[in-house]
């Protein structure tokens, strides 16, 4: 129990909603214990406004994203009330800025969050309106709020800059371990395969973002001159761990059919498998060892592993004889192959966490590629013009919101709801550009409002003393500030409970404010969930043919990449790893599609059982590609064949024609044909290199012999799975029914 409530306290949002709350706190208790409790409101209103805009980066991305949240929020507040007495002009000028505001969206996850903020000042704003000097000194107040609330956040940065980084890293670290314990679960005689991949679909989503975080974390802080050891040695390990997470995804073998090779030799199997779950044991104790800020003590010895599938590899060529079990034995000593990486990426990371190693500035040059992986921040104009049309989903959102928050408005003026701005905040906290996060937050928001509204007015029933509800209000908005972003339900479970205690201080009559609180939140939520269903709604299925789109077109430039570098050999380039990464991307945003539209209307669920097929399908072809990509590094090659280059540019091909469908290019059909003869002729040669290689007696050297061995056989074996999934792919892409 200790141990789980320290992780909670150094959990990153538990910091975040600390700092809130103490920005929200201490202007409210010092200014009330002075006589000025309204200004002291006020400035807690600032700071609760900026904290949405506080994205974990670098310090200069971190304060400047603030700093603009500061003048949004401030400068939204000021106009919104020296708009007030011109109806004329307050109403379409309010519903223009909601609509821009909405529409730098466009600019990414930062620009979403400051957009957000924006909309929460208005929304507030219209519940206090102010006239004169006041409008003045209101707005300052607002504004003198949100420095101090920045003003904290710095603070906290510079007392401990490495702990958001930290935990992102131990994060990604026990997601790997994950997936690679899932990669072991496949050498299971009876695993559900199929439920395995499917998890494996939904984890790369979580990784995904883990990666992005961190990249914009690690390399952002690299980029600048004065990144510290500790960054430095953040960053090794997490580019070991895309490594680990490329070989981890490269041993693609078909299981069904080594399981039934070696049935009779299960012991080979099993101490591989076992290998593979001290794998990713390894990784996730690393990861808990770095979360508890504890000295890492490893647990598994993973050379002696090694050395046991070495030994059991010996035992199963010694018992079948060295011709018959030769096959066997290329297909097992790559496994060790793979191994022997993972345990070299792997124990450089413990090495990061067990020795004091001063870690050198990878170099401008390094850097500068590194940065290539990082979402560009600039904001042209032209991003703005292209997104206005109702062919993006931000526009169609925009439109959506904003039109959904003046019915709201006009709703409240209409009928007698007490706090229409209760209706806003429900509306922009719950609306989002998919439906099926909507709905649930609607939901979620009214299970948290009842829940919360129910505890706290029992307990304003027994409890009536100022010092204890102050000290509950405080208590209930750190814990509402924290599970929002955790758990939505208990989040807006203590944000009700924190907003009727406060109250509870300021008005004898509770009951009445519980009552109007639950009606006009279950309003918003409504207006919320029919405005996503029927203004201009962006159902998944719409969208889905461009994530399919990018995610073959992604795979067939890392095969791209492949084929340029087993031809060139040399290093690998920082345009490999970066179409490696576009892969894995591309490949966790066609799931995280597919997760969305799982959530919507059946009858908005289009083709979801083929579309989940084109992403497993994708799954495998990346897992192929990346199996392939790290076999050629990882091992001497010899010369491409002009076969090997035939076939790569018939995958390539076969990618390009499934593109082509996706773009409903209708002579795409007739570019596809006259190839076929060739192919067959070039595959007919590639299964001949090992028969040829067999008769080339005046290789010697049996290590060389050996490796060319090996590589015949991996590679031949890829490049005809390759060939097949492309196939599959073309196959499945023909019977999507794009744009339906």
């Amino acid at each position: 129990m200790i141990q789980r409530v320290r992780q909670f306290i150094e959990n990153t949002y538990f910091t975040r909603a600390l700092i809130v709350t103490a920005a929200a706190s201490l202007p409210v208790v010092i200014l009330g214990k002075l006589g000025f409790f309204d200004a002291g409101l006020t400035i807690a209103i600032g700071a609760f406004l900026t904290y949405p805009a506080d994205i974990p980066s670098t310090l200069k991305h971190r304060a400047r994203g603030l700093l603009s949240a500061a003048v949004i929020i401030s400068g939204s507040t000021l106009l919104l009330n020296l708009l007030h007495p011109y109806p004329w002009l307050f109403y379409p000028l309010m519903t223009a800025l909601v609509f821009l505001l909405s529409m730098i969206s466009v600019y990414g996850q930062r620009a979403t969050m400051l957009a957000f903020s924006g909309l929460l000042a208005i929304a507030l704003g219209t519940g206090h309106i102010h006239t004169g000097e006041e409008i003045f000194s209101y707005s300052g107040l607002v504004l003198l709020g949100s420095l101090f609330y920045i003003t904290l956040s710095l603070l906290f940065n510079f007392l401990n800059p490495h702990r958001y980084a930290e935990l992102q890293v131990a994060d990604c670290l026990k997601l790997t371990a994950k997936y690679m314990k899932l990669r072991g679960d496949l050498w299971d005689a009876n695993a559900d395969r199929e439920a395995i991949v499917s998890k494996q679909l939904h984890l790369q989503v979580e990784i995904n973002t883990t990666h992005e975080n961190l990249r914009e974390v690690l390399i952002r802080s690299h980029s600048n001159a004065g990144s510290s050891n500790r960054s430095r040695k953040m960053l090794m390990v997490f580019i070991s761990l895309m490594e680990i997470l490329e070989l981890a995804l490269s041993t693609s073998f078909d299981h069904s059919t080594l399981l039934q090779k070696f049935g009779a030799h299960s012991k080979v199997m099993s101490t591989y498998q076992n290998l593979a779950y001290n794998l990713g044991a390894t990784l996730k104790k690393i990861g808990k060892s770095l979360e508890n800020r504890k000295q890492y003590v490893p647990k598994h010895n993973l050379t002696a592993d090694l050395e046991a599938l070495e030994k059991a590899i010996t035992e199963y060529e010694e018992q079948l004889g060295k011709e018959a079990a030769a096959e066997g034995v290329w297909m097992l000593l790559n496994m060790v192959h793979y191994a022997e990486k993972q345990i070299e990426k792997i124990k450089t990371i413990e090495r990061a966490f067990t020795q004091n190693i001063i870690y050198k500035d990878l170099g401008a040059n390094r850097g500068r590629d590194l940065e290539k992986f990082l979402t560009p921040e600039d904001y042209p104009w032209r991003t703005l013009r292209e997104n206005l049309t109702f062919s993006s989903t931000i526009f169609r959102h925009s439109l959506r919101i904003t039109i959904t928050i003046v019915i709201g408005f006009a709703i409240g003026l209409i009928f007698p709801f007490q706090n229409v701005y209760w209706i806003l905040l429900t509306i922009i906290v719950i609306m989002r550009p998919g439906y099926g996060l909507t709905k649930q937050r609607s939901y979620q928001r009214i299970i948290g409002t009842v829940a919360g509204g129910i505890i706290a007015f029992a307990f304003l029933s027994f409890v009536h003393q100022p010092v204890i509800i102050g000290t509950l209000v405080i208590v209930c908005m750190l814990l509402g500030f924290t599970f929002t972003a955790i758990n939505y339900s208990v989040g807006a479970t203590f944000v009700t409970m924190y907003v009727i205690f406060l109250y509870g201080l300021l008005t004898p009559d509770i009951g009445q404010v519980l009552q109007y609180r639950f009606i006009d939140t279950a309003m918003g939520a409504i207006l919320a969930f029919i405005g996503n269903y029927f203004f201009w709604p962006s159902w998944e299925f719409m969208n889905m043919p461009q994530y399919i789109k990018k995610s073959i077109e992604a795979n067939r430039d890392y095969l791209n990449e492949i084929s340029r570098y087993y031809n060139q050999k040399g290093t690998v380039t920082t345009g490999y790893r970066l179409a490696r990464k576009n892969a894995f991307v591309a490949l966790g945003n066609l799931m995280q599609s597919y997760q969305r539209m799982a959530q919507e209307p059946k009858s908005k669920q289009k083709q979801q059982q083929q579309v989940y097929k084109i992403a497993v399908l994708n799954h495998t072809l990346l897992s192929s590609l990346a199996s392939l990509g790290t076999y050629i590094q990882s091992h001497k090659t010899y010369k491409a064949s002009e076969a090997f280059n035939v076939v790569v540019n018939t995958v390539i091909k076969n990618l390009e024609h499934a593109i082509a469908l996706m773009a409903m290019d209708v002579q795409a059909e007739e570019a596809q044909q006259a190839q076929n003869e060739e192919l067959a002729l070039r595959f007919t040669e590639l299964k001949n290199i090992r028969a040829r290689e067999l008769r080339e007696t005046h290789i010697d050297n049996e290590d060389e012999f050996r490796l060319k061995m090996e590589e015949a056989h991996l590679v031949i074996e890829q490049l005809i799975w390759l060939h097949s999934l492309s196939e599959r792919v073309v196959r499945a892409v023909r019977k999507l029914e794009v744009g339906k």
